[in-house]
């Protein structure tokens, strides 16, 4: 069945439109649509070029933004090793507390920022570069701060400029790739969350050896500096490579743009018409499914809280710096690696449960099993939860910040005092893996029920 063609309603792509050359758009018009819903396996050639194309231009660029977003981020983890609470005179829970502020500032632009993205007004590629550029400044200034309060602040701040890259980018590719394609294309964006976490030690190792004391600057400085320069020449190049909306990305021809959003319409749940970011906001907290997402979401990540203290958890057991950073890599790239295995397989087959929480999260002590999980929890949120492009980047956002929100407490579960063990932290972290299980299957059956009501009526069915 044909989907009807539908433009963008937003300012900045109607005007995209507009400069398109007469000839452009009569080849845009005459395109048929198709079903490009990626439900079954693609044979058209046209759509197989077509999303090889969005691979090579989409995927590396958001895969080096993430990674640095990543390294920026955790860099005090492995400033901690390097004398940083020392030169800061911080005591008690105040690096706890440095931690867990970052994510205040992290969860109040989240909601906001996706709101703005999908109502077509501004360029996402602009918008996400833009707070990249943002973070990058306010990340190297943090090798000036010389005391608790001026970390605090750099903190909370870095939170805020960050914040709108991980959910724009979930948003960017549930533009771009359909509900079958985007759990693999979610895990390849969140391999470079874990890759950076894998060399982050490595980096860090290799810069206190050859910088500390550099100029009568310490290495934790100088990490700052260097990551903070790196990443603001990611974003200058992510202005120039990152798409908007397939009916304006200007490196696909007329045809591949059409195509490219012929499949995405086809293939949005339910197929209904978007009516602005307000009334997508409306869609998704009136829809029950969203709570038990961002339930399960959140008790995943709780479960991940050790990924800002793990260099101190390794630490604790009697190695030296520098070997202590260098033991913080193997699990995060056996992860990162999972990771793609865990997608690819929830993408193939169509399933959510059995590739989700309900195997993996039992080994919540081991980075390469819990932070795989991720990529298919959001996609099953993209997926579910996507009958209008307002709605679906709503529900991402929410999704995200409640997930977040788990960083700000679980920062106190890792007490100095408590090492090397982490008892209260680590028993947590089990309890976190259990009810994220939980979710998954009541998900599931959520899902069984659903589809046996649809089948009689509008067919309409969803992966579990």
């Amino acid at each position: 069945m044909a989907v009807e063609k539908t433009m963008p309603a937003g300012k900045y792509e109607a005007e995209m439109i507009e400069s398109l050359s007469i000839r452009e758009k009569n080849d845009v018009e005459t395109v048929p649509v198709g079903d490009y819903s990626g439900a079954v396996k693609k044979t058209d050639p046209l759509e197989i070029k077509l999303v090889r194309k969005l691979e090579y231009r989409i995927m590396p660029m958001l895969w080096a933004m993430y990674f640095m977003n990543y390294l920026d981020r955790n860099a005090i983890a492995n400033a901690r090793l390097n004398g940083l609470e020392d030169d800061l005179h911080l005591e008690g829970t105040q690096y706890n507390t440095c931690i867990s502020i970052f994510f205040v500032g992290y969860l109040l632009m989240q909601i906001p920022s996706n709101m703005l993205m999908s109502s077509g007004k501004i360029r996402p590629s602009w918008y996400m570069c833009t707070c990249m550029a943002a973070w990058a400044i306010i990340s190297a200034l943090t090798a000036l701060v010389q005391d608790y309060k001026r970390l605090v602040v750099v903190r909370f701040f870095l939170g805020i400029a960050e914040a709108p890259f991980y959910a724009g980018a979930l948003y960017l590719l549930s533009v771009f790739y359909t509900r079958k394609e985007i759990a693999t294309r979610i895990s390849i964006l969140y391999s470079g969350n874990i890759f950076a976490t894998a060399f982050a030690g490595l980096i860090a190792a290799a810069t206190f050896e050859t910088l500390n004391g550099a100029h009568g600057i310490k290495g934790w400085r100088w990490l700052f500096i260097i990551e903070g320069v790196v990443t603001l020449g990611v974003a200058a190049i992510g202005i120039i490579l990152l798409p908007d909306t397939p009916l304006t990305t200007s490196w696909l021809t007329p045809e591949e743009r059409q195509l490219a959003h012929d499949r995405i319409q086809r293939d949005t749940v339910g197929g209904e018409e978007s009516k602005g970011s307000r009334a997508g906001l409306m869609q998704a907290i009136k829809d029950p499914r969203l709570y038990l997402l961002c339930f399960m979401q959140n008790m995943h990540l709780s479960a991940c809280s050790f990924n800002n203290f793990f260099p101190t958890v390794v630490g604790s057991l009697g190695f030296s710096s520098t070997i202590t950073l260098v033991l913080t890599c193997p699990p995060y790239l056996l992860s990162g690696f999972f990771g793609y295995l865990v997608g690819w397989t929830s993408g193939r087959y169509n399933e959510r449960t059995g590739t989700s929480p309900s195997l993996w999260e039992l080994r919540s002590w081991d980075s390469s099993s819990p932070s795989a999980v991720n990529s298919v929890i959001l996609g099953w949120v993209s997926a579910t939860l996507g009958q209008t492009r307002d709605k679906k980047a709503v529900s991402l956002s929410i999704v995200n910040v409640v997930a977040n929100a788990s960083y700000i407490y679980t920062a106190y579960l890792y007490p100095k005092n408590d090492g090397p063990r982490y008892l209260i932290a680590m028993s947590s972290n089990c309890a976190f893996a259990f009810l994220t299980i939980a979710s998954a299957w009541v998900l599931r059956f959520w899902f069984i029920r659903t589809n046996n009501k649809s089948a009689s009526t509008d067919g309409l069915q969803y992966a579990y």
